[in-house]
């Protein structure tokens, strides 16, 4: 396992906030409320194995098929359905949801090989992560990607707790699958938008994982 790169500097700070917590605590509650020190440390030693955890990157053997859409982050599926598309394609589409909690791994990646035909930030708002409408109106990262004449679109969806959203791609940027894509700080969905003939291989409920499971074939 490793630490991401987007965690170096929220980590870096929780340490500090960490030690001069602790180092205040113990000023002035050591010698008559030394349960208070123990409860501050306990408590905060959490928080910190917490924040380190959310940036880790596991090791995994990472599946890779041409004819396979492979999910492009960790979480539970919570969508799948047809609906109209609402940004760059003008049909229907299947869409199938990943919500990401707190406690998944939030790094992104491709979820095909092939070119990037779009890549659009959006601001918005920060609704629930499962809200029907974060994925038209929360802070998102649309991206499109095409492949032997086939595309698909994926929607980085920002959640309540999820204030950033890191995208590492341009349009016309050649890309491998499953190589990163972005990350999403804090609790987060991704949403992909599949052609109408794809053949989705998960269902509502299923746990994925990004880079090893297979959303659908085509």
């Amino acid at each position: 396992m490793t630490i991401h790169k987007e965690g170096y500097k929220t980590i870096a700070w929780s340490v500090i906030i960490f030690a001069a917590l602790n180092l205040v605590s113990v000023y002035i509650f050591s010698l008559n409320n030394p349960f208070i020190c123990w409860f501050i440390l306990f408590i905060s030693v959490a928080l910190l194995i917490f924040m380190i955890s959310f940036f880790r990157v596991p090791n995994r053997t990472l599946t890779h098929r041409e004819d396979g859409i492979i999910a492009p982050a960790d979480g539970k599926v919570v969508a799948v359905e047809e609906v109209q598309a609402d940004e760059y394609f003008t049909d229907k589409r299947i869409q199938v949801s990943i919500f990401m909690s707190p406690l998944n791994v939030h790094l992104n990646r491709n979820p095909v090989s092939g070119e990037v035909k779009y890549s659009q930030y959006h601001k918005g708002k920060y609704l629930v992560a499962w809200h029907p409408k974060s994925s038209t109106e929360n802070e998102r990262h649309t991206v499109v990607y095409r492949k032997d004449e086939k595309e698909i679109l994926i929607k980085q969806i920002a959640g309540a707790l999820a204030k950033r959203i890191v995208n590492y791609l341009q349009a016309g940027q050649p890309v491998e699958q499953t190589e990163e894509m972005g990350f999403i700080k804090f609790g987060s969905r991704v949403d992909l938008l599949l052609p109408p003939d794809a053949k989705v291989q998960v269902k509502i409920g299923d746990k994925v994982r990004g880079g090893v499971s297979v959303i659908a074939v085509w």
